[in-house]
């Protein structure tokens, strides 16, 4: 729960303020004058009679009533301190800095409920505990530093951790970025990543309130929240991006299926991070980057052009925009290359990237930056290069940029490297309200990323071909939990309307015999009843006549464990693969990519949260590293893309109806020359739960 107290509070006390500026209760009374809190500011301190110029009441009971009461004092004295502020004092809202309760022991976390329960009864708000506090352009609650420039259309941070939040911060004010408020959550006992976004979603407004939030979340404690108000939040204009910590391979559980064992955690963030349009990032400084990159004007297209006084930094900058898929496309041929190099120094180079050259003036870059704008309309973004080798102040050129990229229509990305010897005129430059990114392949990378982010899509069920009561009826009739019958798997995806290759299922010899003469050869035969039918030697391929295919099948029957044979007609073509796992919290995880052994030794894999839409599913296949194989690389026959998608989808929308479902591979699906189809799949089904 967020209220106004919280976010203008009229009052505010610190209970255990100091006049010690190296204690957090000291250093928050610092932060808040400095900050030019214009309330009332109390200060509660047994020892002290004065703190920083303020009175100092002895005890919580001697205050007036104060809407915020800031609590930095031992986790023993809480209970009793809170309780006391909430029922006698009318505080609505607090912040906790104490720590030493859920993060540390089964008691504290008890004393942590007790303390929520007292706080949740008088109707206030909790931020924390074990927290550096909230800062806002109204109050600087923190106690920490450093405290950043405030700015209305600065970014909003949001962040599980105060540490994280402080390095964050030290990151992103190196670059220039400005700040509207920092929000460090804590042990979120109840206020969480989610609830903070749901305030801004609802409370959002577009003239007033910034559109650049920057996440860092330990825990997702409720994945449907934060996909909602994300969603909403970029839908109303605004740009998210987030680290997701805490989802390394060490916490997957074993699984008996492909999919189970590759789908894990981090998938799940990822596929969540994607249906919502959130930009995932894996560490500060790359965060601190993208928000930097997200002040800028929007880049509309992949096309690049690089304006430089020095070679190296383009060539790298060149070379790591061409491998996130960008392009710098060259200029030299173009028909007003001529004009701009007759504009530039002797011996300087238009062929992309622009180099003005060393001895190169401000007119020069002026110039350089208006042929990339005006008469060069394939270029959607400019990136400038302008350091100084210690002989020359840059001043006037810094000064052009300035006004180039304020009136430019095309986004300016400036990477000023010289922030030790041209540290006076990079600060000048960052103070009028700029950005700017000292390394090229950072910039590069962040625009990469947030280029290749797609836009949150609808969440909705895409039904066409698909037989809701039937799948019900299939699930309600399958007996048991477990991995289920192959006739029941045929029956589900007929439902689903996801197309399944002919086949038979019996430990007949009359009826093999009978299904393999009508199907013709070759055929394929695989035992059921094993999981992984590989490992045990139960799979046949290309069985070319009936002696041959009785002896494997008596071979067959004998493997332990096993109770009959499938078999199907021999069928060419690509495989691919498409699986799907439960996870706890996130709801069905889908998974696409190339099949066979591949999916195992390359792990090339897509993820998506059910329900997908086709938009949704297309966006995964081509994200895929192997995508340009779907595409037909050399000389190969491509896939119909468009029926994956749609195979994708129609599972999802089975996984919807039937979510009793918690693993599933179709392993291979077979584009073949007559469309995609379901060759050999597994359904893992938990029943009652």
């Amino acid at each position: 729960m967020i209220n106004s107290e919280l976010i203008h509070p009229k009052s505010i006390v610190v209970v255990g303020g100091s006049n010690k500026t190296s204690k957090p209760g000291g250093n928050c009374v610092r932060n808040l004058i400095n900050g030019k809190y214009k309330g009332e500011l109390y200060v509660v301190n047994a020892k002290e009679t004065e703190v920083q110029g303020l009175k100092s009441y002895p005890n919580v009971q001697e205050i007036p009533e104060t809407d915020l009461a800031i609590i930095s004092i031992p986790a023993s004295s809480c209970l009793e301190t809170v309780t006391m502020l909430a029922e006698q004092k009318g505080v609505k809202a607090f912040i906790m800095y104490t720590a030493g309760f859920g993060e540390e022991t089964k008691e504290g976390g008890e004393l942590e409920r007790k303390i929520v329960d007292v706080i949740n009864k008088a109707g206030a708000s909790l931020i924390g505990p074990n927290c550096i506090g909230i800062l806002n352009r109204y109050h600087h609650s923190l106690f920490t530093l450093p405290i950043p420039e405030m700015d209305p259309f600065g970014i909003d941070m949001v962040s599980s951790s105060g540490g994280t939040a402080i390095f964050i911060m030290e990151s992103a004010i190196k670059m220039g970025l400005r700040f509207n408020s920092v929000w460090s959550i804590g042990n979120g006992a109840q206020t969480t990543v989610e609830d903070v976004l749901e305030y801004m979603d609802t409370h959002f407004d577009p003239e007033k309130d910034s559109k650049i939030k920057l996440l860092y979340i330990e825990s997702i404690k409720d994945p449907d929240k934060l996909l909602e108000h994300t969603c909403s939040l970029i839908h109303k204009g605004c740009k998210i991006a987030a680290i997701k910590s805490g989802t390394s391979a060490s916490g997957i559980r074993a699984a008996s299926s492909h999919t189970g064992a590759m789908a894990n955690p981090d998938l799940a963030v990822e596929a969540l991070f994607r249906k919502a349009g959130v930009v995932r990032c894996y560490s500060r400084e790359e965060l601190a980057t993208i928000g930097a990159a997200f002040t800028l004007k929007e880049l509309k297209g992949k096309n690049i052009a690089i304006v430089t006084h020095a070679g190296g930094p383009a060539v790298i900058l060149t070379d790591a925009l061409a491998k996130g898929g960008m392009e710098i496309p060259k200029l030299s041929d173009h028909p007003m290359a001529k004009e701009l190099k007759s504009k530039l120094l002797p011996g300087s180079s238009v062929s992309n990237p622009i180099d003005i050259l060393g001895t190169g003036e401000p007119v020069h870059l002026a110039t350089a930056i208006d042929y990339c704008e005006k008469k060069f309309k394939e270029i959607d973004g400019i990136a400038v290069i302008f350091g100084s080798p210690g002989l020359t102040r840059v001043y006037e050129a810094y000064d052009v940029l300035d006004k180039k990229m304020r009136t430019c229509s095309k986004p300016i990305f400036p990477i000023l490297p010289s922030v030790s010897t041209a540290w006076d005129e990079t600060d000048f430059f960052i103070k009028k309200g700029h950005v700017n990114f000292s390394d090229e392949v950072g910039l590069a990378n962040a625009l990469t990323k947030i280029l290749k982010t797609p836009r949150p899509l609808a969440n909705n069920l895409e039904l066409k071909g698909v037989d809701i009561p039937l799948i019900r009826r299939i699930i309600d009739n399958i007996p048991e939990s477990g991995y289920i019958a192959p006739n029941y798997v045929q029956m589900l995806f007929k439902a689903a309307g996801i197309p399944v290759v002919e086949e038979l299922v019996s430990d007949q010899w009359d009826e093999v015999r009978n299904f393999a003469g009508k199907a013709g050869y070759p055929v394929v035969a695989k035992v059921v009843g094993p999981v992984h039918k590989s490992d045990v030697g139960g799979v046949v391929l290309n069985i070319r006549s009936q002696e041959h295919l009785e002896i494997e099948f008596k071979r067959l029957m004998k493997i332990p464990d096993a109770h009959s044979v499938m078999i199907q007609p021999m069928l060419k073509g690509m495989e691919l693969f498409a699986g799907a796992k439960y996870e706890e919290k996130f709801g069905h995880l889908v998974l696409c990519g190339l099949g066979g052994i591949f999916v195992e030794i390359f792990k090339d894999i897509a993820s998506g949260l059910a329900p997908l839409a086709t938009e949704e599913a297309l966006s995964m296949i081509r994200s895929l590293r192997g995508y340009q194989v779907f595409e037909g690389a050399r000389g190969q026959k491509g896939i119909n893309e468009y029926q994956f998608a749609q195979i994708i989808v129609h599972l999802s929308a089975l996984l919807r109806f039937a979510t009793e479902i918690k693993e599933l591979d179709i392993n291979p699906l077979l584009a073949t020359e007559k469309g995609i189809i379901a060759v050999d799949a597994r359904i893992r089904i938990e029943k009652n739960s």
